[in-house]
């Protein structure tokens, strides 16, 4: 009987540690202004993007990459240089607003062009408001550039990733200028009642506790995510 239950032991914890280290952090979150890339797909702006456009926040890996798409095979297009992504312009400074969907207890923001470290924010391992900003110079740096922007999740190895296209000093400049793609934008549809799992494009206009908003970023809604949570993807009308 002892020999029996000693087993049963072992399986059950067997079972157990596969269940906890296959179940992701709940924390997302992904650079909303300037747009970044992922933002940039999510909006229709870039073409055959893949599954980021139905969750910009979700590009997640192993703290100290230096990929914008996190190593992460689905959203390999994200790291595809000869994408047209467009270029935001911006002065020697520019303030980086992170979107959360999802909050998460938080080590550091980092931000990089190549591998200079611009700027480095502590988190102070707490949870973050749902919207962050923080303004970074780009003093030494001109024409075209990518940033990439780090979230640094304080209680696992992981980190999120944006990567966001600037045009530093305004203006053309920069080796081969690409040009910014017309917006593709759904027309607004009729109101109707905010509801988790629907597709929202923007224009869309929804009410909510007697509310009415409309989309401002294109974006599947989630639970959590009504439209007074998230003043990044919905505007009070």
């Amino acid at each position: 009987m002892r020999r029996m239950l000693t087993s049963i032991t072992v399986v059950v914890i067997a079972v157990a540690t596969t269940v906890f280290n296959t179940t992701p952090a709940y924390a997302h979150g992904y650079v909303n202004s300037p747009p970044s890339r992922q933002a940039n797909c999510a909006q229709g702006k870039v073409p055959d993007c893949g599954n980021i456009i139905y969750e910009p926040q979700s590009v997640e890996g192993p703290k100290g990459l230096r990929s914008c798409h996190a190593n992460l095979g689905q959203f390999a297009q994200l790291s595809d240089e000869s994408k047209p992504w467009p270029r935001a312009s911006v002065g020697s400074t520019v303030t980086f607003t992170w979107t959360f969907t999802a909050r998460h207890a938080t080590s550091t923001f980092e931000y990089y062009i190549g591998n200079t470290l611009l700027k480095s924010v502590a988190g102070n391992n707490q949870q973050p408001a749902p919207t962050v900003s923080h303004p970074v110079s780009l003093s030494g740096f001109s024409g075209r550039q990518k940033v990439l922007a780090v979230w640094n999740i304080s209680d696992t190895a992981n980190a999120f990733y944006s990567c966001v296209d600037l045009q530093i000093g305004g203006g053309g400049g920069g080796p081969n200028p690409t040009p910014t793609p017309t917006p593709t934008v759904n027309p607004p549809q009729p109101s109707g009642t905010w509801k988790a799992g629907t597709a929202y494009a923007i224009g869309n206009t929804v009410t909510y506790n007697g509310a009415s908003y409309r989309c401002i970023q294109a974006h599947t809604a989630l639970a959590g995510w009504e439209p007074p949570n998230v003043p990044a993807l919905w505007q009070r009308s």
